[in-house]
This record gives structure tokens, sequence and C-alpha cells, in this order.
């Protein structure tokens, strides 16, 4: 038995937490939210821990995570893990990145799968990530680059009824 402090603990003032499950397989808005560089759990490594938010849609809010492999004793592992973000640099249009920050909260489409995980039942996984509305990708970062900062007027009341990630 433990005690719980002199007050004891009331959960009438506190929300449970939420079994969530896995999002359904698909395409969705989503920005990197938050990102670490981790040690791997053999010590023999550390990735590049990214946190996706979905930004949109019916799953608006909810986490998806992923797990670049960048340094690796497998040479393959690495190169794989560079594959991915430069797909991720390539998605958000940051091409030359020095901290993972320069990466956060700028949206792009990303590609949800399911794996089915033995011991854990079905996760998501991101296999793919693309930039959205021509942004991102090395042949229109000129042209994004000259676009003007802010809409016209003549365009401004149309465009501020669109995502934010849609007026960019």
């Amino acid at each position: 038995m433990s005690n719980l402090g002199p007050n004891g603990f009331d959960a009438t003032q506190v929300e449970p937490t939420v079994d969530f499950e896995h999002v359904p397989a698909g395409r969705y808005i989503a920005e990197i939210t938050d990102s670490d560089m981790r040690e791997n759990s053999k010590g023999t490594g550390e990735y590049l821990w990214l946190e996706f938010t979905i930004l949109d849609g019916p799953y608006a809010g909810r986490k998806l995570w992923a797990q670049v492999n960048l340094v690796n004793p497998s040479t393959q592992a690495v190169e794989i893990a560079q594959r991915e973000l430069s797909a991720i640099c390539h998605a958000v249009g940051k091409l030359r990145v020095q901290d993972s920050m320069e990466l956060h909260n700028i949206p792009m489409e990303v590609n949800v799968k399911i794996k089915n995980d033995a011991e854990y039942g079905p996760q998501n996984v991101i296999r793919g990530y693309k930039a959205i509305n021509g942004r991102g990708n090395v042949a229109s970062a000129p042209a994004a680059a000259a676009a003007p900062s802010s809409p016209s007027p003549a365009k401004a009341g149309k465009d501020s009824k669109l995502p934010p990630w849609k007026q960019r």
C-alpha cells in the first residue's frame, strides 16, 4: 500500500487518459511540433525523434511519431535515415538545416500506414512526406521565395477562409 499524500487523490478533478486507436491509413496534413536526438535502445547510436500533429480533418490534433536513425553502426540504416530526412526537408522547403527546430511548424502531407506489431498491436508509421501547395520541392523553391509574403487585398477575403498552410 502507498500513501497518496495528505489530501489523497481526487479523480473528479482530473480527466482520465484515453486509449487512442491508431488513425486510419491515408494522407494527412501535419507538421512537426517537437523533436529531439535520442540514444537508441542498444546504446550504439542515436535517432532523431519527431512528433507530428495532424492539422485538419477528423483527426486534427492527433499525434504521430517518427524515428530517423541518423547515427547507427549499420550504414544501410543511416542511408535510409538520411533519405527520409531529405524527404522531410524537401517537403518543408528547408534544404539545409543545422537544427531540427528549423523543420517545426511547417505543414506537409504525410502518408500514414498501419504496421501490425506483435507486442503492441496496430501502430501508425509515416511512410512518406510531400510538400503541399507546390511549396517545398527544389524546383518550386525559387518561385516560392519570389512570391509575396501576404495576400493581395483582392485575394485577402478569399484566402482568409483557407487554413493557414493553404495561404502560404
